[in-house]
């Protein structure tokens, strides 16, 4: 991996890369042994099986648990939607923030419906980061710190993290920062977002074409690509992915931009996300390209690209449900049940 030239603030992110833990391998073993006497057809819960025992697997509990959820949603603002990138102006990220606070938005039903715990993040909404096209969106100590502040979303003893996003014009940056990391032109990597027209559309391709074109020179260092392409709730949700990594908590990642955050770490390190699973595919175009880029397969794809968190959040109650049943269905002895004939 390229290393920065500017020397220490990314450093220590860096080094954390080298200290990642594994999952619970005993914790697995117990929760294979469990599922193989319980009351149904070994496999016929499907992925509800392979979700216990990740679950398991990285909270190190052979049975597994969802006692403490947390939906984290991070929230900024970006210099690139000067250039026309979104439907909405920019005030709409603080008006949303004020949403969340007051209960009113989707996600605070789903976490009502799932019983999940919510917290914001609000990143300096009034002091937008630089407009891609002509500048970094941030520089290294800013971006590092503000990785570092997303870590502390893993604070206070949860045992599973959702994180999402709010911030007018990051489906541009999203996007910007996939072409970064895997190549292509901006047209790869662009949608509708919050429901611009064709040409829309045509204009977040532009932009980041002229961004991609600007930062060429420092584009093979992931952690350049998010400091130059991305913004703050990308830096803070990578921050938390990783230090929920360094705590051994499993990790629910939401939709485009959530997941853009994430590659940045994959490209570092494949492995970086073995704790998480996806929790939606988008119907914003490229998310579905950017999965497959990472050989990674979502839990939901029910036509969602609201963002807020609102894909984990729903994936959240698949992975309570699927602790739930390991850890309180009957084995075939508790039950009496006959088990398969020989």
């Amino acid at each position: 991996m390229a290393r920065s030239a500017s020397g220490l603030p990314f450093d220590d992110i860096r080094a954390l890369f080298d200290e990642m833990p594994g999952r619970d391998e005993a914790a697995v073993l117990a929760i294979r042994a469990r599922d193989a006497q319980l009351t149904k057809p070994a496999g016929s819960l499907g992925r509800l099986e392979d979700l216990a025992e990740w679950l398991g697997g990285w909270q190190g509990r052979a049975r597994p648990a969802v006692t403490r959820p947390l939906v984290a949603i991070f929230a900024g603002n970006h210099g690139v939607a000067a250039q026309g990138v979104s439907a909405y102006p920019s005030s709409v990220t603080q008006q949303m923030v004020e949403n969340f606070a007051a209960g009113g938005a989707a996600i605070n039903q789903i976490c009502i419906v799932y019983d999940l715990g919510l917290k914001v993040f609000d990143l300096a909404l009034d002091i937008p980061t630089g407009d891609i096209t002509v500048e970094p969106a941030l520089d290294e100590a800013g971006c590092a710190a503000t990785m570092a502040f997303g870590m502390e979303a893993t604070a206070g003893g949860i045992d599973l993290l959702a994180i999402g996003e709010m911030g007018i014009g990051n489906t541009t940056i999203a996007g910007a920062v996939a072409a970064g990391l895997f190549g292509g032109t901006g047209r790869d990597w662009v949608g509708p977002g919050t429901g611009v027209d064709a040409e829309g559309v045509a204009r977040k391709a532009a932009v980041i074409d002229t961004a991609l074109e600007l930062h060429s020179a420092h584009l093979r260092d992931p952690l350049e690509v998010l400091r130059r392409l991305g913004g703050r709730e990308l830096a803070a949700m990578a921050g938390a992915i990783l230090a929920a990594r360094m705590s051994r908590i499993p990790v629910i990642i939401d939709g485009y931009v959530a997941t853009a955050a994430a590659a940045v770490l994959y490209k570092i390190n494949p492995s970086s996300l073995d704790h998480c699973q996806f929790g939606h595919v988008s119907a914003e175009p490229p998310h579905a390209r950017l999965l497959a880029a990472m050989g990674k397969t979502a839990l939901l794809d029910l036509g969602m690209r609201l963002g807020e968190g609102t894909g984990a959040a729903m994936a959240a109650g698949l992975v309570k449900a699927a602790a739930e049943i390991h850890t309180g269905m009957a084995t075939f002895a508790q039950a009496g049940v006959s088990g398969k004939a020989d």
